[in-house]
């Protein structure tokens, strides 16, 4: 395939054959993958977080999804929570998946609410 290109200074048109594919320019950044600082079990390394993620497991989410940049109502959405999590996850690179935010989420709420709640104070 070829392509004419007007060249203005000889006010003639020249032939260019091309002999490779476009190539994209873009740059691919690699970022290493970290932990959540404190463990789903490490409730009582804040005690304030602990008490509101026991009584208040709904007031801490709500808290959680403020400090986070969301509407404080996101908490009480479909599926709300699970896109907190996954969302606190993929900014700070911790390792983990969707289906374990899940179960995380659905098998020890306040634990894992504690846990996020802790991380947001950590990462501040």
């Amino acid at each position: 395939m070829q392509f004419e290109m007007h060249d203005n200074v000889k006010g003639k048109a020249m032939s260019y054959p091309v002999t490779t594919q476009p190539q994209c320019a873009s740059t691919c950044y690699q970022t290493q993958l970290s932990d959540w600082h404190t463990g789903l079990t490490d409730c009582c390394n804040d005690m304030p977080v602990c008490l509101c993620g026991t009584f208040a497991p709904l007031c801490l989410a709500c808290r959680i999804s403020d400090d986070f940049g969301e509407c404080c109502c996101a908490p009480y959405l479909p599926g709300g929570l699970h896109s907190l999590r996954t969302g606190m996850r993929e900014r700070y690179h911790i390792q983990g998946s969707v289906g374990h935010d899940w179960a995380t989420l659905t098998f020890c709420l306040p634990c894992a609410l504690c846990q996020m709640a802790r991380e947001l104070k950590i990462r501040g």
